[in-house]
Formats: C-alpha cells, structure tokens, sequence
C-alpha cells in the first residue's frame, strides 16, 4: 500500500485561496462543531439524566440497552449512507441531499426526545435522530477529501478535530447547565444543527463533478454489500486503522457514557451536583482540547508526520481514564479532564487526515471515498453499541466497580495507540 496517492477522490481538488477557502474550513468546523456538542450533551448528559428519572434502579443498564439499540442502527447508516453519497447525482451534487435531508430528519426527531414520555418513546426518537444524523456524518466528512489536497488536509484536520472536541465540551457544558430544562436544551440542539448545515451547504455550494466523469455503474445488491468487505489481507493499512480508532474509542467510550453516574456512585456526589461538576469539568476540559488540537494539526503538517501523535495521544487518553482510579475524588476528576482534553483533542486532530491516508486503492473511475470513510466511522459507531454494553454488564456483575472499568478503558486505550505503529504508508 501506498500514501495518499492511493486516496480515491473523484478529481483533483481545485486549489482554493483566501476568503474561499477559509469560508469552507470554518463552516466545515461549524458543522462539527454543532454536530458534536449535540453528541455530546444528549449521550453524556441528557439521556443519563432521563433515564435516572425513570427507572433509577436500574439507570445502568437501562443506559446501556438504549445506546445499544440506538448504535446498531447508527452503524449500519454511517457506512450505507456514504456508499449511497458516492452514487449520487444530482444537480446541486453528491453530498449536499444527504447532509440537508439527514440534518433535517435528526434535527426534528432530536427537538421530539423529551416527548417522548418513556424509555420506549425516548429511545425511537433517539433512534430517529440517529439515523438522519449519520446519514449525514460520511458525506460531510468526505468533503475534507473531496475539496482539499493531500498537503493541506492536516491543517484542515486540525481545525475540524478542534471544532470537534470544542463541541464535544461545549455539548457538555450545555447538558449540564440545562439538565433541568430538557425541553429547551433538546429543541437548540435540533433547531442549531439544522440551522449549521443549511448554512454550510448555502455558503459552500458542492462543485459538480467533471462532465466526462463516468456514470456509477447499474446497482445490484450482491455487489453493493460485497462493496463493504475490505480485505486486511490486501489492505493491512486500513485494518490498522480501523481497528486502532476501534480501541481506542472503547475505552473513551467506555468512560464517557457513565460520567455522570462515576460522579454520583464513585465520587459520591448528588444528581445536580454531578450536573454541575460536569458543567465545571467540561469547561477545563474545553481549554486544553482546543489548545491541543489546534497545536496538533499545525504540528502534523510541519513534521509530515501523524503516526506519533497519534500514539501520544492515545497514552495521555489512557493516563486520564485511570486518573478517576488513583484520586477518587474532586482533584482527580479534574485530572482526568485536563489530561483527557489534551490527549482527545491530539488524537481528533491528526486522526481524520490519518484516516484519508490509508483509503484502499480502487479501480480506476471507481469512487468510494464516502463508502470507505463510511466504513471507517463504524470505529466509532460500533464501540457505542460494545463499550456501553459492556460497561453495563461489568458494572452490574461487580456491584458497580468503577476501578475495574477504568482499567479495562485504559488497556483499550494503549492497546488501540499501539495498532496504528505498524502502518506502513503514513509517517
């Protein structure tokens, strides 16, 4: 395998300059960050906090179930969705429907949540707003391969990872300080990611493909699921990656979805104290991920080198999900959110130009770029299925031992840095 000559991109990427190009870098930023604080307080705070109303006895598995429910069907969209985003042809391009459809379906099935009334309601129209929002997650994600070259990709993964990790703080914030508003802070979150893609689209209208681009060929089903097997054995680059990104979000996941019950059964604080401390944590938290992504990205592109990064950041995630282990308390919760901003927000930066860099070689004429980052951000969707499922299930096997599920996060964690090392194409 190659570098990034082996990315498959439809054309060349026009150089843009100047106003162009940085109208489309920060309102590809807006997305995700818009996109990601709505992950971020509806997984970490919301929810948590809907479901311990409900049935507080059994809040933790409960937890566990709907997100398991909820990502299967988040994991199979993300990679059918960008398949079906590279056959696309349409006037106003390729990705433009599926970001304002999914944007437009997940932003109103989101505003619906609270009413849903139940576990049962909350969890279909979670499920909903799942679905349209990764629908829409590999076509945008594509546009960093679509419209930028290669040289400038990590500069561009730099901004978009410290838009991410911003809104994933951000989100938390916000969850925490609107916990006790659920109405209100489920319909911003709906109204601000609807109102964030139809900006992008409108200010960054898709460019059409060259006229003698061939067709996609005829759809037949067979090929189509056939389409989604990457072999390791052709491809070893693109397992590594995958299943770096894979392990290393079971650990961050792992710890992420039962913050708000470590704070209340391991740190031993009251339901609104723990909203609030995840208010306070999140606000350091917010510092350090913009700080270090940001660094990160520039580092990335005046190095020409991602792998260390990648496996730096990787050790510092794991340093902060045992931080909770060796302080359990106020000092050492604070700790992990020090230490965790820094180290995901490292890691959010370089990952997605990592990512772009070890796409399989396909045939020439054939586009797959969305199919394949499709498939790439199953690494994600699936730990959101397996880590709250599995935390759920150590947890209620051991009378909640939050010690043993940090360790267990932290071994994910190395192990998931240690996978992108034998990556032969990228620095």
């Amino acid at each position: 395998m190659s570098g990034a000559a082996e990315v498959a991109v439809p054309f060349t990427p026009s150089a843009m300059a100047g106003r162009q190009k940085w109208v489309l870098v920060v309102s590809l930023g807006l997305v995700f960050f818009v996109l990601f604080a709505l992950f971020a307080a509806i997984l970490g705070v919301l929810l948590p906090n809907q479901i311990q109303d409900i049935d507080p006895a059994g809040k933790t598995a409960t937890l566990g179930i709907v997100f398991a429910i909820t990502s299967v069907f988040s994991t199979t969209t993300t990679p059918v969705s960008g398949a079906l985003s590279d056959r696309t042809r349409s006037r106003f391009g390729r990705r433009t429907p599926w970001i304002i459809w999914g944007s437009l379906i997940g932003g109103v099935a989101t505003i619906l949540i609270p009413h849903g009334g139940n576990i049962v309601g909350i969890t279909a129209f979670w499920l909903l707003a799942t679905v349209g929002l990764n629908s829409m997650l590999p076509p945008i994600t594509t546009v960093v391969a679509d419209r930028f070259p290669p040289n400038e990709r990590g500069t561009v993964s730099g901004v978009v990872g410290a838009t991410m990790t911003a809104g994933l703080s951000a989100g938390t914030i916000f969850g925490g300080l609107l916990a006790v508003h659920m109405f209100l802070a489920y319909a911003i979150l709906g109204v601000g990611v609807m109102l964030a893609c139809a900006s992008f689209v409108i200010l960054n209208p898709e460019p059409p493909l060259p006229a003698d681009f061939p067709a996609p060929p005829p759809f037949k089903l067979g090929a189509f699921l056939r389409g989604f097997w990457v072999s390791p054995r052709q491809h070893p680059d693109f397992a590594w990656a995958f299943f770096g990104r894979f392990s290393i979000y079971m650990g961050y996941q792992g710890i992420l979805t039962y913050l708000l019950y470590i704070l209340e059964d391991h740190i031993g604080l009251s339901q609104a104290d723990a909203n609030a401390m995840i208010a306070r944590m999140s606000s350091v938290t917010l510092v350090a991920l913009v700080v270090s992504s940001l660094m990160s990205g520039w580092l990335a592109d005046r190095l020409g080198r991602l792998k260390p990064l990648v496996f730096i950041a990787g050790i510092l995630m794991a340093m902060a999900v045992v931080a909770p282990l060796a302080s359990p308390n106020i000092p050492g919760m604070f700790g992990y959110a020090v230490l965790i901003g820094i180290g995901y927000g490292a890691f959010m930066s370089v990952d997605l130009a990592l990512m772009t860099r070890v796409l399989p070689a396909r045939a020439e004429g054939e586009e797959a770029t969305g199919k394949d980052l499709g498939i790439l951000t199953t690494a994600i969707n699936i730990p959101q299925i397996l880590s709250p499922a599995m935390a759920a299930a150590l947890l209620s096997a051991t009378s909640n031992n939050y010690p043993l599920l940090f360790c267990l996060a932290a071994v994910f964690v190395v192990v998931g840095a240690c996978f992108v090392l034998p990556i032969r194409s990228v620095r």
